[in-house]
């Protein structure tokens, strides 16, 4: 890719949030050429969380209420389907409706997803919290009131340890773990995340 342009045109900061270390060059699909013209220059933070090695954190992503304004069409590209993956967010939604993509520059968005599974990425659950905490699988949980486990014959304290939950993929108010044994769906919104 355009080495010193390519820098310059970011201002030699993360052209998504703004970060000034760990930035390469990252190609947006679908284009093939790797040119600064059809690439983002991100930080590490932001790839990891575009190609889904590592839990996206929406706070990390609230500046692209400033950076989707960018000039740069890879970078308008880019934004507006960071923001599409994130519009369970009332303010990613509010800046998906805001943000105007000219027709060309809107397909070229609509025909790929940098995670490799658009629709999987876009419909993302975000399993959180009663704090608003977002939760992982493996994730350690504690229970914040008392809860009747129905069929099983045994109520779950408040305060009780779920280790290594694991997530419901279709549904962001339930998670699973194991207590007293017993494999069990727990509402996220009696649950506080440990450590």
């Amino acid at each position: 890719m355009a080495g010193d342009d390519f820098r310059a045109r970011g201002d030699d900061r993360c052209e998504l949030c703004r970060a000034v270390e760990d930035l390469s060059g990252y190609p947006v699909s679908p284009e093939s050429a790797e040119t600064a013209e059809q690439s983002v220059l991100i930080c590490r933070t932001c790839r990891v969380q575009i190609e889904g090695s590592s839990p996206m954190d929406s706070d990390h992503w609230r500046v692209l209420t400033e950076t989707m304004w960018s000039q740069v069409p890879s970078v308008q590209v880019m934004a507006w389907r960071m923001l599409r993956r994130l519009r369970t967010e009332g303010w990613a939604a509010e800046a998906l409706d805001m943000l105007y993509l000219e027709d060309e520059v809107r397909a070229w968005a609509e025909s790929g997803d940098d995670s490799g599974n658009a629709e999987a990425s876009a419909e993302q659950v975000v399993h959180r919290d009663s704090n608003g905490a977002v939760l992982s699988t493996g994730d350690t949980v504690t229970l914040t009131k008392d809860l009747n486990v129905k069929g099983a014959g045994f109520t779950a304290k408040r305060g009780t340890a779920v280790r290594g939950i694991s997530l419901v993929q279709d549904n962001a108010a339930h998670i699973e773990g194991r207590i007293s044994g017993q494999q069990i769906v727990i509402l996220t919104e009696f649950v506080k995340k440990s450590g």
